[in-house]
């Protein structure tokens, strides 16, 4: 017990424990926040893919955000996003009457959850063993699939015996991340090493770059409109959502792991080409279930379309190994990370508006289509990895 407490108290043992509270936050909130749009307030499909603007737009600003606390080290960063999600989510749980105050609750949120996507992997990489790295993050994936397992099991609970209001669910998820910002404080800033943080941008990570753009335009039609077919077309309720993010994570607590040695093994070029193979399926049959098949078929290729697609979204730490690979100093990992936040972000404020004008004018399978032709595009820029190319470029002693 004495040993347990012992690496609990470490820096590692207090970020697993606030990956942890985070991934139960998600657990609650996300299944959750759609039908909230729908039932409460009762958001059309253009206004939902047009709501994405504002609550993208803090990830588009990360970069400066972060730049701006260049002064504080990453774990206190860190500390200050999850607080910022904490507040903001008893903040929309019971002072949020009115879309107004929706968005500007939805804007802090946004804010704390980008500032922790961003710094999340950075910290992940600084704590691994050299050569391990893929492993060390699949690890810490797997904890936040424990934690929104956790999450989603309360929500499903909660919402089909207890009949909890959304307020209730919201409040939770909240306390979850104010968990984590205390495991955050907790972590003495001196074993991690502060680093001089800037605005980086550099020609060498272009493809980086490249691969976060495409990752941030596909990802954002299938986190918007995914649940709003669901919602819409199939009349599911958050219990279903639940239900599905519980498929979805128990399946995660043996794939990111697996993930993790397969990103080791493999190399970031073939995980993330065969991700996105499957995807391009995976769009085509979530847009043309209803078409191809009867309703009750078509709803269960749609959920399992859901829980893939759900599945394939830790792929996105083979970005940051590919990353650590290539970065000419360790010090450009996190600002470039934020960067890569900012491009994602960039294209994923504008997608979703173009989205829910598309479903209103030739019906949801276009959307859904646009996304595996970028999928297909994605496959192909996949083809643009390369590792001896940069290290030669820049020089590093260990190209040579």
């Amino acid at each position: 017990m004495k040993l347990t407490m012992q690496k609990l108290s470490t820096p590692l043992g207090l970020f697993a424990l606030a990956s942890l509270m985070m991934g139960a936050y998600s657990g609650l909130y996300d299944p959750s926040f759609n039908n909230y749009l729908a039932q409460v307030h009762h958001v059309s499909e253009v206004a939902r893919g047009g709501l994405e603007f504002p609550r993208e737009l803090p990830g588009f600003l990360v970069v400066f955000v972060f730049t701006a606390l260049a002064f504080l080290p990453d774990t206190r960063i860190a500390m200050v996003s999850a607080l910022l999600v904490g507040v903001s989510l008893w903040g929309q749980g019971y002072l949020a009457p009115d879309m107004t105050r929706v968005v500007i609750w939805m804007l802090v949120w946004s804010t704390g959850t980008h500032l922790f996507m961003a710094l999340s992997p950075s910290i992940g990489l600084r704590l691994a063993e050299e050569g391990h790295e893929g492993r060390r993050l699949g690890q810490l994936g797997s904890l936040e699939s424990l934690g929104s397992l956790l999450g989603m099991v309360v929500v499903y609970w909660g919402a089909s015996r207890l009949h909890f209001s959304f307020g209730h669910i919201f409040a939770l998820s909240g306390t979850c991340a104010l968990l984590a910002c205390i495991c955050l404080f907790l972590i003495k800033p001196q074993p991690l090493k502060h680093t001089r943080r800037k605005l980086v941008y550099k020609k060498q990570y272009k493809v980086y770059y490249l691969l976060n753009i495409l990752f941030g335009a596909r990802k954002q039609i299938f986190l918007t409109f995914a649940p709003w077919v669901l919602i819409t077309m199939f009349q599911c309720k958050v219990e279903t959502f639940a239900l599905l993010g519980f498929c979805g994570t128990v399946l995660s607590l043996v794939f990111r792991p697996w993930l993790g040695r397969a990103i080791d093994t493999w190399g970031e070029r073939i995980i993330i080409a065969v991700e996105s193979f499957l995807l391009i399926f995976i769009c085509v049959a979530y847009g043309f279930a209803p078409q191809w098949f009867s309703a009750s078929t078509a709803l269960i290729v749609v959920m399992i379309c859901y829980v893939a697609d759900q599945l394939l979204f830790s792929v996105r730490i083979a970005r940051s190994t590919y990353l650590n690979k290539i970065a000419i100093a360790k010090e450009d990992i996190a600002p470039t990370i934020s960067m890569g936040l900012t491009l994602d972000h960039a294209v994923s404020m504008v997608v979703p508006f173009w989205g829910g004008l598309l479903w209103a004018r030739f019906g949801f399978q276009w959307v859904f289509l646009a996304a595996a032709v970028i999928a297909l595009l994605n496959l192909f820029a996949t083809r643009l990895i390369k590792y001896e190319t940069v290290e030669k470029a820049v020089g590093r002693p260990e190209a040579q």
